[in-house]
């Protein structure tokens, strides 16, 4: 057998062809392996499409990513000749059986490290998962097949460029020519079924206004959305509104949906229904919950009306442009019409507390700057958060500015939200107050901590007061758009005479002054702000002084040093949440 070792491989780019007994074998072996340890020949895969797919168990998106190949797999294998070969980039041979097992196609045994490594070389493998697809004759198809079976799927079989444009035309084709039944029928079903098994003919939805509800029964957003829409739904339907909802499924466990689907009102497609994907991807869900409508046209009216509905219930309804304007109208008059006492005072909820439980009137707030604070002592980011904003309280308070913050807690008990509280120098909203739930829907409180500040009328100034708080400190007060221009123009003339591009030794490209939020100077090792020397290619920082005096020289080899051997020790890569890649 010729040893591939010295075979010259050529680079991945669309004229390349690659011989899979040269890129496959090595010098004592023609094999690759299943799970069960049995072995299969590599000739065997001549004249089929192979996926090389580079992966590792330790890798998050990876693990993601897998179930949907082996479904995507084993449906293609009915049909055609197809397989995968499963290169692995995990630490040990126990983790490399373990990730296998759950595979049921071919690999290159995790003892060859230099195939793998070698195959990584070739195909430019910088982040996994990856997968390189070559057709019947070696050639790649695509070196994007992540993102091709993910889009397509099975239908993108055989992934040639002409099958993956036809499948976009069809797509583009559909789009011009929506109609409802384009939307929600299949070869296999045109049907949505209710909650008692029956099936309704989609046909008897057209002409009537349809929300489809984008949801998992098992996602805390969808669960506290749906008894919302619920109401909303019966509402409409006892005016006599021409309004349906059909729900699109994103569970994989069936009893659960089916538990939670009976106490639905509407209809659904089945679980685990192939249009469910294509819906998905045909109307780029990005969020959960999202309720798109379809006008009695077919056509869509709006990509998602889940807030509105929060915000707004049946008023929505019939969620058209002009409803949208009446309601964006309506509640500019609501802003302009904020007060304190507006917000923060419900019935018989007219105070808040400070230390020892003392009630503090709302109306010994008005006509000074508030900062509404939502937290809690069990999210980390909050706790980091909350020395910055107590350091800048302080400084804020001591320049004789007034300003007062309130705690707004979603803490889960009363012993944790008194431990968190304790550590604050100002008021709190009391623990379980239902004014809780009617601020953070105000305010559109999507994650903590948030700070919100409202200025001495009552109006809101700013519902981003937390990041102004992180970049500027005390210097954000009063925290309005006149103060923040200011700070951007003191920073303007504080670089003023410095060049804009400075050479240094210890970096081998030119920097660029540049505005940077947050940095670490890769030559002091300080944390630094607002400026930065910066190279974007190899995403290298210096301070200022750093890049103007060249004080840091000796830092800047032994902090090289020190991140060689941390690299080292990470073995070379770094995750994002979608893809690991290779430093």
């Amino acid at each position: 057998m010729e040893n591939p070792q010295n075979v010259e491989l050529q680079n991945t780019n669309e004229d390349a062809k690659y011989d899979l007994n040269s890129i496959l074998c090595s010098q004592n072996r023609d094999f690759l392996v299943r799970n069960d340890g049995n072995q299969v020949q590599v000739d065997s895969l001549r004249g089929k499409i192979v996926g090389l797919y580079f992966s590792a168990s330790w890798c998050g998106p990876c693990q993601r990513f897998t179930p949907k190949l082996v479904e995507v797999y084993n449906e293609i294998l009915q049909l055609s000749k197809f397989e995968i070969v499963f290169l692995s980039a995990d630490k040990d041979n126990e983790a490399f059986d373990a990730y296998f097992s759950k595979m049921p196609w071919v690999a290159v045994p995790f003892s060859d490290s230099k195939t793998r490594e070698r195959l990584d070389e070739t195909f430019k493998v910088n982040g996994i998962p990856h997968l390189v697809l070559l057709d019947e004759n070696g050639k790649i198809l695509t070196d994007e097949g992540v993102v091709v079976i993910r889009e397509y799927g099975a239908e993108g079989y055989p992934f040639s460029p002409e099958r993956i444009q036809k499948l976009k035309e069809q797509e583009e084709e559909a789009k011009r020519n929506q109609s409802l039944k384009s939307l929600l029928v299949s070869q296999s079903r045109d049907y949505v079924i209710t909650s008692d098994g029956k099936k309704v003919s989609i046909a008897e939805l057209e002409g009537k206004t349809v929300g489809l509800y984008f949801a998992s029964v098992t996602y805390n957003g969808c669960i506290a959305f749906t008894p919302k829409l619920v109401e909303v739904y019966k509402s409409l339907r006892e005016k006599g509104e021409n309004f349906e909802i059909v729900m699109i499924p994103l569970d994989k466990d069936e009893p659960s949906f089916t538990k939670e689907f009976e106490k639905m009102p509407w209809s659904s497609l089945p679980v685990k229904d192939r249009c469910c994907e294509k819906l998905i991807r045909y109307f780029e869900l990005n969020s959960l919950p999202t309720l798109v409508v379809i006008g009695p046209d077919g056509k869509t009216l709006h990509s998602n009306v889940a807030e509105a509905i929060e915000e707004h219930g049946t008023k929505a309804y019939p969620f058209t442009p002009e409803k949208f304007k009446e309601l964006e109208q309506l509640e500019k008059a609501k802003r302009e019409a904020q007060t304190l006492e507006s917000i923060l005072v419900s019935k018989d909820c007219d105070f808040v507390i400070g230390k020892d439980g003392i009630k503090v009137p709302v109306s010994d707030l008005v006509g000074k700057n508030i900062l509404l604070y939502f937290s809690a002592h069990w999210c980390p980011p909050c706790r980091a958060f909350l020395p910055k904003l107590t350091q800048s309280y302080h400084e804020i308070k001591e320049n004789g500015n007034s300003l007062e913050v309130i705690f707004i807690s979603s803490d889960r008990d009363q012993s944790s939200f008194d431990e968190f509280f304790s550590k604050m120098p100002w008021l709190a909203i009391p623990f379980g107050d239902p004014r809780k739930g009617s601020l953070s829907k105000l305010f559109k409180v999507r994650g903590i901590p948030t700070v919100v500040a409202i200025g001495p009328s009552g109006k809101t100034v700013s519902t981003e007061a937390g990041d102004l708080i992180m970049c500027h400190g005390a210097k954000a007060y009063p925290f309005t758009n006149e103060r923040i221009k200011e700070i951007e123009a003191e920073y303007e003339k504080m670089a003023e005479g410095w060049p804009k591009k400075s050479s240094v030794e210890s970096h081998d490209h030119e920097l660029v002054l540049t505005k940077r939020q947050f940095f670490n100077c890769d030559g002091c090792d300080e944390e630094g702000r607002v400026w930065s020397y910066y190279c974007e290619e190899c995403d290298f920082d210096l301070h200022p002084k750093c890049a103007l005096e060249d004080d840091c020289k000796e830092t800047k080899g032994e902090a090289k040093e020190s991140e060689g051997e941390e690299k080292a020790s990470a073995e070379g890569w770094i995750c994002d949440g979608d893809k690991c890649y290779k430093e």
